[in-house]
């Protein structure tokens, strides 16, 4: 085995390079980072558009090259099975993928209306009607979750789930999002988790010349 490598974007701007990365770092996996230019037309088309594509996250591990990040969770499932990437029940296993799977195909409103990013604070940020009907289901989802497996992440202990669901939490804190006790600790369980402090140290690092995305509604 040569190593693996990640090719992400913008650790401030891309939440779909957060994703990947945060599972490589769940599963344990010894990679190294490959930053993709910002300036170029695929890396923009990437942000601006908010969805992932074939650029980022890609992981490269040996002569296996995945994108796209749920096909990187399950691959990293297989490889690193002892990980606890999903859940070892079925049951709640089958119910981890849902979650994440409806963050992965979802939520196009929410994506567009509060852009990730990590260097901003916003006191106060009226959300337009089309991304609270997001809102309000993320909040349910998460409040299933933590009700049903008592935190203080979503299946207990870190899953794909909470990989998937991170950069939602970076997008309330960013835009203040109002939110209950119980959905607030899980906010908090997660820009405190290891990982998520050490990617947000790099976000706040980066040059501050690269140009804050405007999203047209």
């Amino acid at each position: 085995m040569t190593g693996a490598t990640l090719t992400i974007s913008s650790k401030n701007y891309s939440s779909w390079s957060l994703r990947g990365w945060l599972l490589c770092k769940m599963a344990g996996l010894e990679f190294t980072e490959a930053m993709v230019d910002m300036d170029s037309p695929d890396a923009r088309q990437e942000l601006l558009l908010l969805t992932p594509s074939v650029l980022v996250p890609r992981l490269t591990d040996d002569t296996v090259d995945v994108w796209d990040t749920l096909a990187i969770a399950e691959y990293l499932y297989e490889i690193k099975p002892k990980a606890g990437l999903f859940p070892d029940d079925i049951g709640v296993r089958a119910h981890c993928r849902a979650v994440a799977g409806e963050m992965h195909s979802g939520f196009y409103n929410l994506r567009s209306a509060l852009p990730m990013n990590l260097k901003a604070k916003h006191e106060t940020f009226k959300i337009f009607s089309g991304a609270r009907p997001d809102v309000e289901r993320i909040k349910t989802i998460w409040h299933e979750c933590l009700d049903t497996y008592g935190g203080p992440f979503l299946f207990g202990t870190p899953t794909v789930a909470d990989a998937m669901y991170a950069p939602v939490c970076t997008r309330f804190n960013t835009y203040s999002v109002p939110l209950d006790d119980t959905l607030q600790g899980y906010v908090d369980t997660i820009m405190n988790w290891a990982p998520m402090v050490e990617w947000t140290k790099g976000a706040l690092e980066e040059p501050d010349e690269i140009v804050e995305l405007e999203v047209e509604f």
